[in-house]
């Protein structure tokens, strides 16, 4: 399985959050300890990827209501083996929204990650506790696509920019992203 994709973008994200060095470093030992860090079976954790979504005027963005965690997040999920990260991103937003068309916000002309986040998962089912390494991408929804939930959520929903967010993950996504000027 080849990491260097991966490997790359945490480098290039360090370069733009050096006080983020910590986090960035905790993700790239794991990456580099676990060949199969990119696969839902590496028992420790596994890379994870998803969308802070915007729409297209940049006024809203969009969250789904968790079906397994009764919480609204980001839409997103496992990688699945795929060593670009930010086209899981796209292919979880594209599966758990509903739309198709997107714009990768690029920084420089390059892929960056938006965020970075590790967070425990509890157990479910056979699945014993472990970790989410998720690299988080922007992406801006193009205009006038209708939603459908999936069933990874029981709703969808565009909120306001104003919303406020007290799940410290997401106000974290909403800030950096208002920092973000878009090149597509």
């Amino acid at each position: 399985m080849h990491r260097k994709p991966l490997l790359d973008l945490l480098a290039r994200y360090l370069e733009l959050h050096p006080r983020e060095a910590a986090t960035v470093e905790r993700i790239r030992s794991f990456v580099q300890e676990h060949e199969d860090c990119l696969l839902r079976r590496c028992v420790p954790g596994h890379i994870t990827a998803s969308a802070w979504i915007l729409s297209a005027d940049r006024a809203e963005f969009l969250l789904g209501h968790h079906r397994k965690l009764g919480r609204w997040l980001q839409l997103g999920g496992h990688v699945d083996g795929e060593p670009h990260v930010e086209r899981a991103a796209l292919r979880e937003a594209q599966e758990e929204s509903g739309m198709r068309d997107f714009d990768l916000v690029l920084t420089d002309g390059h892929v960056v990650p938006l965020d970075l986040d590790v967070h425990p998962i509890p157990p479910h089912g056979s699945e014993p506790d472990h970790f989410h390494y998720d690299v988080r991408f922007l992406l801006i929804a193009h205009p006038n696509q209708p939603l459908r939930v999936s069933s990874e959520s029981k709703a969808l929903r565009w909120f306001p920019m104003t919303h406020p967010l007290t799940e410290v993950s997401l106000a974290r996504l909403a800030e950096k992203a208002t920092r973000v000027e878009p090149s597509r």
